[in-house]
């Protein structure tokens, strides 16, 4: 069985080792994960795989971990066939930006695999840049230009670069 573990920790050295050798312990496998250091903290999620009769001690030691919040959800190995895409997202920053461009993609029904996002200084007008990394998973209906032009029509100061060509 395949279980979706998130973490968040007070940013520190060994937080990895710690879930991986829980991990390790129950026979898991890691199978793929996202991790990032935020605002002094560390976020991860961690797909794994585990035998059925060992997935609910794998759990509990998880949930059990000193100084960590964790969140276990049961994931689901069938994963759709889509077309992926990768785009990189810059504009202006403004409150909302994220918000504009998540609506914008589920309303035209563009399943989002991947975000990551940051906000930095512009070089000459002294203002903040929002970038954005988007992995995206489109149907065989949804040609990748209709999602360019749709995020385009956001604002004039956003510009879309298609990263996978």
């Amino acid at each position: 069985m395949e279980l979706i573990v998130t973490v968040l920790a007070e940013d520190r050295p060994g937080v990895i080792e710690s879930v991986a050798e829980v991990v390790a312990r129950h026979h898991g496998s890691w199978q793929e994960s996202r991790m990032a250091q935020l605002a002094g903290s560390f976020a991860g999620i961690i797909a794994v795989r585990v035998a059925p009769d060992a997935a609910e001690a794998l759990s509990q030691e998880l949930r059990g971990m000193r100084g960590t919040v964790v969140h276990i959800a049961e994931g689901d190995a069938v994963v759709p066939a889509t077309q992926r895409h990768t785009l990189q997202v810059v504009a202006n920053d403004r409150p909302g930006i994220v918000a504009e461009v998540a609506a914008a993609l589920a309303g035209m029904g563009v399943n989002v695999a991947e975000l990551a996002t940051a906000v930095e200084p512009a070089s000459m007008s002294g203002g903040t840049v929002f970038r954005a990394r988007l992995e995206l998973g489109l149907s065989g209906q949804q040609p990748i230009e209709r999602v360019i032009a749709g995020l385009e029509g956001l604002s004039d100061d956003l510009m879309i670069d298609v990263v996978d060509g």
